[in-house]
C-alpha cells in the first residue's frame, strides 16, 4: 500500500469511530493455590464484576484516561482521551486527541466531549459546525450506544457493561499505576447488561446489543481492594455499513485519583448547534444529519 492509500485508509478508520459513521469468551484459570485463596477474599468473580459500577458510584469521581484502537483492512489507529468523571451525576469531560495522519502531520484539533446520561456533546466537531458550538447526539440513536462513536467509551457505561458478565475467572494479583489490583478475565453480554443497567444507560446498551456484530464483549478488568475499576479493556466489533467490513475495536479505560473534583457543566441550549452536520467523505454515513 502506497502512502496515499495508507492515508486514505487511516482516515476512514478514524471517521468510522469518531464521527458517527457506524453502520450497524475469554478463558483463563485461577492458577496456583495461592491465587485460588486470594480470589476468596475478592469473592465470586462474576458477582464482583456485577458490582463494579456500584463501587465507582460510591467512590464519587475520578480522573480518566482512555485509549481506543481500531483495526480494519490492515490499518490500525489509536484515539486517546483524558479527563474527569462524576459517577454520582454520571457526567464526564474528556479531551479526545485524534491520531496524526500517516505523513506525521496533525489534521485535527482536540475534540472536547461531555458525557451525560443518554447524550454525548462534542465541541470542535468540524464538518461545518461553528467552532464555538456544541453538537449533541442522543446515545440511544447510535447503533453502538456510544461505546465507540465518540472515540472514547463512557467510563460509567463501560462499568455497566460488566453488569452483563456471564463468565469470568480470577487471573491473579498485579499492579496498575502502583496500586495493587485483582485481574479478572471474562465475557459480558450487552443485552443482559442493558437489562441491569441504570436508567441513563439502559437504552444505549440495548442499542449496542443490536448494533454490534456480536453482543458478546470479551474483557480484562483490574479492580482494587475496594472493588473499583482501575483498568478495563473491552473488545467490540461492528460492521462498517458502506464497506461491509468488520472493524475490531479495543477500548481501554484507566481510572485514578478517586475523589478528585469533577465539575462538569453541560452546554446551554443557545450553545448547541441546531443546523445539519455535513458529511465527511470517508464515512458515507452522516449526510445532512440534523444536530440534536
Amino acid at each position: 500500500m502506497d502512502r496515499r492509500q495508507d492515508r486514505r485508509a487511516g482516515r476512514t478508520v478514524v471517521a468510522v469511530g469518531i464521527l458517527l459513521g457506524l453502520g450497524a469468551g475469554a478463558a483463563g484459570c485461577a492458577g496456583s493455590g495461592a491465587a485460588a485463596e486470594d480470589v476468596k477474599g475478592g469473592g465470586d468473580p462474576v458477582a464482583v464484576l456485577h458490582r463494579a459500577a456500584d463501587a465507582l458510584r460510591d467512590a464519587g469521581s475520578s480522573k480518566a484516561g482512555t485509549s481506543m484502537e481500531m483495526a480494519t483492512g490492515g490499518t490500525r489507529v489509536t484515539i486517546r482521551g483524558r479527563g474527569v468523571y462524576d459517577y454520582r451525576r454520571r457526567l464526564g469531560r474528556l479531551t479526545v486527541m485524534l491520531p496524526e495522519d500517516p505523513a506525521g502531520a496533525s489534521e485535527h484539533r482536540p475534540i472536547t466531549e461531555l458525557l451525560a446520561p443518554g447524550a454525548l456533546f462534542m465541541k470542535n466537531r468540524g464538518a461545518g459546525v461553528p467552532a464555538d458550538k456544541w453538537v449533541r447526539v442522543d446515545s440511544a440513536t447510535l447503533s453502538d450506544g456510544n461505546l465507540v462513536t465518540g472515540g472514547a467509551t463512557d467510563p460509567y457505561a463501560a462499568a455497566e457493561v460488566l453488569r452483563g458478565t456471564r463468565q469470568a475467572v480470577f487471573v491473579g494479583r498485579t499492579r496498575v499505576g502502583g496500586t495493587a489490583v485483582r485481574h479478572y478475565r471474562g465475557t459480558a453480554d450487552l443485552a443482559r447488561a442493558a437489562r441491569s443497567a441504570s436508567a441513563g444507560n439502559r437504552a444505549s446498551l440495548a442499542a449496542a446489543a443490536k448494533g454490534f456484530a456480536t453482543a458478546a464483549v470479551p474483557f480484562d478488568a483490574y479492580l482494587d481492594d475496594q472493588g473499583r475499576i482501575r483498568k478495563l479493556r473491552q473488545r467490540f466489533s461492528f460492521v462498517n455499513g458502506r464497506r461491509k467490513a468488520t472493524v475490531a475495536v479495543a477500548s481501554t479505560l484507566l481510572l485514578y485519583d478517586f475523589g478528585v473534583p469533577a465539575e462538569v457543566r453541560l452546554p446551554a441550549p443557545a450553545d448547541i448547534y441546531a443546523g445539519r452536520v455535513a458529511e465527511r467523505a470517508t464515512t458515507g454515513r452522516i449526510g445532512n444529519r440534523p444536530a440534536h
